[in-house]
């Protein structure tokens, strides 16, 4: 009698310390959880890499040089569009300099807003401009130093992303095989779901890869039919800008628009809206789920949400996690309504195993 009440209240007290274990465990690892997520992926997405030089070196020298052919590939990039910013923004401020008046047409539209404006507005359309950026500025000065902190601990997440990936890297098939044994499904089942968010995190960066590339091509394409110097260049740069969330390559094409309508090139400037709008932002809504909707069994609506949600929640990564937390959910209300999945198919079969269960 008194284990089977030490056997009732040891129950409980066993799912309050795994309740406490699993809070703490969020406070601890919550402050990495995108470095984390971001190891997950490029482990996934260099698997077979890793595969491959175990083949030829032992499993930490092959892992050790994955994990640098990620940083490298992270670092390079940013590094050469950071230059090239830097060699091209002292050419746009002098453009911005030259401009100091707008042209008489800009000049006659801005005084029929005036008139119909029910809010007192200058006589001059460049002195909002000029009033934009001082504010503008005034906003951002206080917080030069938050962002060099955010640089920082954007190196700091770098740091921890690479050094979870190595182990990631090297022990990624023990790794799954024990998530896999953890899951609260059968192996067929539970090898099914990691297949799938496989799938998933594969489409997903490569989805969103295409879709840089497409918006970059289709921004170089806009410059140069509007007339705008270095085409080639602000195409990479939007290709890039497009990884960012919510802004995206807005960041780049909407200020070339405004500058273009200040002086004075009405038609281009309209233009440029058009073709930024429909072309290069379009692209973004239309491209990526039909790629991830070709290349796994999920729903195309279930994509959608899970994109734009999950960029909402968690920003950037959330492009590749938003439609994996949707499909996980889903799998577990599935489980309700069918406890036949909780079942191991060759455990069932199994007169011995079986008995014991009953």
């Amino acid at each position: 009698m008194a284990d089977v009440r030490r056997k009732s209240l040891g129950r409980p007290v066993l799912y309050a310390l795994i309740l406490l274990g699993v809070y703490l465990t969020y406070r601890i690892l919550g402050p990495f959880f995108v470095a984390l997520t971001w190891a997950v992926v490029f482990a996934i997405l260099f698997h077979r890499m890793q595969v491959w030089l175990t083949k030829k070196i032992a499993p930490g020298r092959a892992a050790l040089v994955t994990t640098l052919a990620v940083a490298f590939l992270i670092v390079a990039p940013a590094t050469m569009l950071i230059a090239s910013l830097v060699r091209q923004v002292p050419q746009v401020v002098n453009q911005l300099n030259q401009t100091r008046s707008v042209s008489p047409r800009v000049q006659r539209i801005w005084d029929m807003v005036r008139a119909r404006s029910p809010v007192a507005l200058p006589e001059d359309p460049q002195q909002v401009a000029t009033e934009g950026a001082q504010r503008a500025l005034k906003f951002l000065a206080p917080r030069a130093g938050a962002f060099i902190g955010n640089f920082f601990a954007t190196l700091g997440n770098l740091v921890v992303m690479l050094f979870a990936l190595y182990f990631m890297v090297r022990d990624g098939d023990s790794m799954s095989r024990q998530l896999r044994d953890r899951l609260p499904f059968s192996q067929q089942e539970s090898d099914s779901l990691l297949g799938e968010t496989r799938d998933l995190v594969v489409a997903s960066v490569g989805a969103g890869l295409v879709v840089a590339v497409a918006q970059g091509a289709i921004g170089a394409l806009a410059f140069w039919i509007v007339g705008i110097g270095e085409p080639a260049f602000w195409g990479l740069v939007m290709g890039f800008a497009s990884l960012l969330p919510v802004v995206g390559a807005t960041l780049i094409w909407v200020p070339a628009a405004i500058g273009l309508l200040l002086s004075g090139e009405i038609g281009r400037g309209i233009l440029l809206l058009v073709l930024g709008a429909v072309g290069i932002s379009g692209v973004d809504n239309v491209l990526r789920p039909l790629l991830l909707t070709g290349k796994t069994s999920i729903s195309g609506l279930v994509i959608f949400f899970g994109l734009l949600g999950g960029a909402a929640a968690f920003g950037f990564i959330g492009l590749v996690i938003g439609p994996i937390i949707l499909v996980i959910t889903a799998r577990l209300f599935e489980t309700l309504h069918r406890p036949d999945l909780l079942e191991d198919p060759a455990a069932a079969s199994d007169p011995i195993v079986a008995a014991k269960a009953v």
